[in-house]
């Protein structure tokens, strides 16, 4: 069989080199002591791995005269190990510890050829080129290292030919490849124990990790900074006996328990409350439980912050009570627990300030809030053992009564509440004075929800607005009952907007010289297909309540204008149209753009409609003043309603551009049986004529008041002594 290729390259070389095949050729390089000892510390890993391997194959081949020896990737030997016969042999030949194998000093060698072939190789016998080593037998092959593939160095064996086996050659790669998987593990294990320290040491959490009886092995920097404990007092110590984590740790030792976001509250050394997240578990090697792991994670930051966004979420920011949120939470809890046959008692007190809105108004929102602060510091100050008080929103406040011994309570507590507001509050030096609203509803024995108790006590209360606020209304049956056919009615408006079922009315407007109609009022009716034909105050006040109330009026003014036209077209002479705006409808934005629009689609002359407004709605000076002006640049005609009524200034009234003012009924009607009544009545046609003003008296129904009226120079009059509102068809009859 022929040579291995790198044999013969090899042998060839050393020809070339001139080299006497029957002289040894001897190792020109040696390391001294000082270099070979630092080249064997920096080997001293591998070399203690290669020991290990190259005795365990010794021992298997023990009784054979055998060296095995170890070289570095240069080619220095720094191990030579084997029988010592083979030993004394080979110092013949070179084979010292510190010298170097080169091809180009030694010539074929089975060190050189190793390192160079980085593959297993063999020289037997006279493979060799120089004939003393003929009577040797020598395999050899290079390690590395597996995770860069960096050459290491080599290992060979050598023995006398007659001991020659190829299985040798096998048996070397095997120990090869144990020893590189060997130092590779090594070097993970070291990168992985670095890792780990600097896991330990850099991460913002606390690590214990302690042995299988509970010992503490490790314990880094940030559970030191935790628990306020040194690493040198707790290393060694059994992690059982700690009174934060004990009991965790004996589950997990004991049991094999895994803990996850356990969440502890401890002090650190300055007495702050520290929270953390706590997580255990078993470690495990080769299915024995080796030890147990614990974790914190300092969450005192985010818990803070969790209970101040609690805090802020349950109260409320102006007055600090509890907020509607958690009044909220507070009473389903209660209903659940009766739910559930807990023996509790429940009341509700729903309160609303009175006149808030207009000392909001007037003395603008600072003033307002700080009038609430007060509101609810006083409010506080009756609050029982067992009550809760909570602000719901703008000027209403909630009372949660339980646990109280009688119903009775709630009654008395209404009463003291009523009491609390005897005495006016002082805001900015100033003396404001308010009253409250308040509906009382006791939790009964059926269940009942939440929405439904709240409904309670808010429809009470309303009940206390109507009957005349400053005072409390208890819910009963009979309310639940006259709300659910509110409710009813609040359904079937909305069911009348779509369906058309509103029609206008029409009371003549008599001028009280010429005894000519000069005008109609446009009143709207409600053709209720269950009740029959329903007056305003059935419904007017329910329609601003729910918000319906604009798109009644814009149907009114719509509706009042064709109508007009379509008079005037069939022939009756031009009068004006008078629609009521309601407050809502004032303060719309696009009222101007509104009107301005049902005009020119109905062709109307702008100055057959006339508007009214009450003394309420103009209390918005700036806004009122700037929409008026508009109106009448329009060509509408402009009239106060309900005059004497309200709470508008003079000054104001001097200032708008207004054609009429309009006397209530409610004097007109008085206005033979009071003096006062008649003297305000006198008063105003006065004023009214003063500012270039017509005056138009309204509910008139006898000729004594008419006679007065007329007596005083009031220009118009409006009511039954004439005519009863009447549908459009009775209004042709009588005038086209």
């Amino acid at each position: 069989m022929s040579n291995p290729t790198y044999i013969i390259e090899s042998n060839r070389m050393c020809e070339q080199a001139g080299m006497n095949p029957h002289e040894i050729s001897s190792p020109k390089h040696y390391l001294n002591e000082t270099e070979f000892e630092i080249k064997r510390k920096s080997y001293n890993e591998i070399l203690s791995v290669v020991s290990f391997f190259s005795n365990k194959l010794l021992n298997s081949l023990k009784g054979t005269p055998i060296l095995v020896v170890v070289s570095d990737a240069e080619g220095y030997l720094l191990s030579i190990e084997g029988d010592e016969t083979i030993k004394s042999t080979s110092d013949q030949f070179g084979i010292k510890l510190g010298a170097q194998f080169t091809l180009k000093d030694t010539g074929t060698n089975v060190v050189s050829l190793s390192l160079q072939q980085m593959h297993p190789i063999s020289i037997i016998g006279e493979q060799h080129y120089h004939s003393s080593l003929h009577e040797i037998a020598c395999y050899g092959t290079a390690f590395h290292n597996k995770e860069e593939n960096d050459l290491l160095g080599s290992i060979s064996i050598m023995m006398p030919i007659w001991f020659q086996n190829p299985l040798y050659l096998s048996m070397l790669v095997q120990v090869v490849d144990s020893i590189e998987r060997e130092l590779l593990l090594r070097k993970q294990n070291r990168k992985l124990n670095i890792m780990n320290q600097i896991m330990l040491k850099r991460t913002r959490n606390g690590i214990v990790i302690t042995d299988e009886h509970g010992i503490t092995t490790e314990f880094n920097e940030f559970a030191e900074r935790i628990s306020n404990n040194s690493r040198e007092s707790v290393i060694g110590r059994n992690i059982c006996e700690s009174p934060l984590t004990g009991d965790y740790f004996k589950q997990v030792l004991r049991e094999g328990k895994t803990f996850n976001n356990e969440e502890l509250k401890f002090k650190d050394a300055e007495g702050n409350q520290l929270v953390c997240l706590f997580d255990a578990q078993p470690i495990f090697e080769n299915g024995k439980m080796v030890g147990a792991f614990g974790q914190f994670r300092d969450i005192t930051n985010r818990y803070q912050m969790q209970e101040e966004y609690n805090y802020l979420a349950y109260h409320d920011d102006l007055t600090n009570l509890p907020n509607r949120r958690y009044i909220n939470k507070e009473i389903e809890t209660v209903i659940h627990q009766i739910d559930e046959g807990q023996k509790r008692k429940m009341a509700l007190l729903f309160l609303d300030l009175d006149r808030f809105k207009i000392i909001n108004d007037n003395f603008g929102h600072s003033y307002g809030d700080e009038l609430l602060h007060k509101v609810s510091d006083r409010l506080a100050s009756c609050l029982g053992e067992n009550d809760t008080l909570a602000r719901m929103g703008g000027d209403e406040f909630i009372f949660l009564l339980t646990d109280f011994d009688s119903p009775e309570y709630a009654i008395k507590k209404a009463e003291e509440i009523l009491e609390l507001f005897h005495h006016p509050f002082v805001v900015n030096n100033k003396e404001l004075h308010t009253t409250a609203s308040i509906g009382v509803a006791v939790y009964p024995d059926s269940p009942l929800s939440m929405e439904k108790l709240l409904v309670y006590a808010d429809n009470a209360m309303y009940q206390a607005k109507v009957q005349g606020k400053n005072r409390f209304v208890v819910h009963t049956s009979e309310l639940s009952d006259e709300m659910i056919a509110e409710s009813v009615l609040e359904m079937e408006l909305r069911h009348a907007i779509e369906h058309n079922e509103f029609v206008l009315h029409y009371q003549p407007q008599i001028h009280n010289v010429s005894g000519k109609l000069i005008g109609f009022e446009a009143l709207i009716r409600w053709q209720h297909p269950r009740l029959g034909l329903l007056a305003p105050g059935h419904f007017i006040k329910l329609a601003e309540e729910n918000g319906l109330i604009t798109q009644i009026g814009e149907w009114v003014v719509n509706e009042a204008c064709l109508q007009n036209k379509k008079w005037q077209d069939a022939g009756m002479t031009p009068v004006k149209m008078s629609v009521n705006l309601s407050t809502q409808q004032f303060l719309t934005r696009n009222l101007i753009s509104f009107v301005e629009e049902v005009l020119e689609r109905t062709g109307l002359d702008p100055k057959y409609l006339v508007v009214e407004i009450t003394e309420n709605m103009a209390m918005e000076y700036n806004y009122s003043i700037l929409v008026l002006k508009q109106l009448k640049e329009l060509g509408v005609g402009i009239s106060i309603d309900d005059f004497g009524t309200g709470y508008s200034s003079l000054n104001y009234l001097k200032n708008f551009p207004i054609d009429y003012i309009k006397i209530d009924k409610s004097f007109v009607s008085e206005l033979m049986k009071s003096e006062n009544d008649a003297i305000i009545v006198v008063a105003i046609i006065t004023l009214a004529h003063n500012l270039d003003l017509d005056v138009i008296a309204e509910g008139v129904e006898t000729e004594e008041q008419l006679d007065f009226l007329k007596s005083h120079n009031c220009d118009i009059t409006q009511g039954f002594l004439f005519s009863k509102p009447l549908p459009a068809a009775e209004i042709e009859n009588v005038y086209l």
